[in-house]
């Protein structure tokens, strides 16, 4: 059977700031610096599989 979803928090002081900058950092991203980032992300995730092995 499915386990039920917990409510999410709600954040408050200093979490809540820092969230509120962090989106207000990414809605101003040119197409240049997402590109750039999508890039960093893919080396980033090319070099995890490296060193990760999945056994099923």
């Amino acid at each position: 059977m499915a386990r039920p979803i917990a409510e999410t928090p709600i954040l408050t002081g200093e979490d809540a700031a820092r969230f509120e900058r962090l989106r207000h950092e990414v809605e101003n991203l040119t197409k240049e610096q997402r590109a750039e980032n999508s890039k960093k992300l893919r080396e980033a995730v090319s070099k995890a599989k490296e060193y990760i092995t999945i056994c099923i």
